[in-house]
């Protein structure tokens, strides 16, 4: 199968080489247009850690086979920085498999699966590896039934939550600190909390 796995991350390159080890992959960075899919001419389309939204034109283009990886137990933490926001709005730790519409991480789930994180013992990037982990480990238990289509989505419940990069962005240098991306999750929580106070 032709696979176009769309991806601006190098934590993607595990699930690259296994998939490339079974199907046919190009591997697409830039912003995704109808003539890239005319070009390439994919039979699947997966986003992994993929920063340009797809347009509705595009999505047009092969409706239904487009999928999205995303490190959040949807609806919540739709958007930017999921792992983070997880800790600092006190929402469920888990990776979801869905369909891409013209929203942002909005469309039907397909499969997802929570993670239970350690907060004692992880930070922020440790546990950012573990759900990574985990959304691979996932894609690849049901890779034969994305791949043959017979997954349905259903759709997400509401409200859920949502960020755009701003948010985080500017908190980072006060929620990091000294530790940068090691911080303790606890002390990152602590930090969110009296900032949250001021």
């Amino acid at each position: 199968m032709k696979i176009l796995f769309l991806t601006n991350n190098a934590i993607s390159e595990p699930l690259i080489e296994w998939l490339r080890a079974r199907e046919e992959v190009t591997v697409h960075q830039d912003k995704l247009t109808v003539s890239d899919i005319d070009r390439f001419e994919p039979e699947l389309i997966v986003s992994y850690s993929y920063r340009h939204i797809l347009k509705r034109v595009v999505l047009d283009t092969m409706p239904g086979r487009f999928v999205n990886l995303h490190i959040s137990l949807l609806p919540f933490n739709r958007g930017a920085d999921p792992n983070a926001w997880s800790y600092l709005d006190g929402t469920p730790q888990g990776v979801t498999i869905h369909e891409i519409d013209e929203g942002i991480d909005t469309g039907p789930i397909l499969v997802q699966q929570s993670v239970t994180i350690d907060e004692s013992k992880e930070t922020l990037a440790s546990s950012y590896g573990l759900l990574h982990e985990a959304i691979q480990a996932l894609f690849i238990a049901h890779w034969g039934d994305l791949r043959a289509g017979r997954m349905r989505g259903q759709a997400q419940s509401a409200p859920g939550t949502f960020h755009v990069s701003y948010d985080f962005a500017r908190l980072k240098d006060g929620l990091l600190g000294a530790e940068g991306w090691d911080v303790p999750i606890a002390l990152l929580r602590a930090r969110y909390q009296a900032i949250c106070r001021s």
